[in-house]
């Protein structure tokens, strides 16, 4: 998302040439650079204990399998989201939260990243968010969330070892 006015002082940008960084936003009226604000967000592959099923949800009334997902919070560290996602979203505590991937996602203007996280696979307690989850084998999870979408990105890409990301 291009920035035309400065978030500080309402000033109109313009690039300047930075030594290091290239073309970044200026601001003649603060005197100052005003580099890239986007959101940040995490996205979890949930494991059961031994690793052969993937929880999906479904939300806001549409009938697709995704995988849960929230924004990181100011002050908060990346790991930390993703267990409070599942915690508030799922009732579930996670551990072995580990890395996956990353990849900024234009539409929301979001840096996505992607974890996977372990949660005993009994009953979830979801909130209000979720309309439905349901655990499923690795396999059977690929074919059912949402085709062409960032989350079977993510989801295909931890199965596979190999990230395509639509476009």
């Amino acid at each position: 998302m291009d920035m035309n006015y400065c978030m500080h002082c309402g000033a109109r940008l313009r690039l300047k040439r930075h030594e290091t960084e290239g073309d970044i936003p200026w601001c003649d009226g603060c005197g100052d650079w005003r580099f890239p604000v986007f959101s940040t967000a995490v996205s979890t592959v949930i494991l059961n204990p031994d690793r052969t099923k993937t929880l999906l949800i479904q939300q806001y009334g549409r009938p697709f399998y995704i995988l849960c997902a929230g924004y990181v919070n100011k002050g908060e560290d990346a790991e930390d989201a993703v267990r409070r996602e599942i915690r508030e979203e799922l009732g579930l505590e996670a551990r072995d939260v580990r890395f996956n991937r990353s990849h900024y996602f234009a539409p929301s203007n979001t840096l996505m990243l992607n974890f996977t996280a372990v949660a005993d696979d009994g009953d979830a307690h979801p909130n209000r968010e979720v309309d439905a989850w349901r655990w499923f084998p690795l396999e059977e999870g690929r074919r059912a969330i949402k085709p062409g979408s960032l989350a079977a990105a993510f989801l295909n890409g931890f199965l596979d070892g190999v990230y395509t990301f639509p476009r």
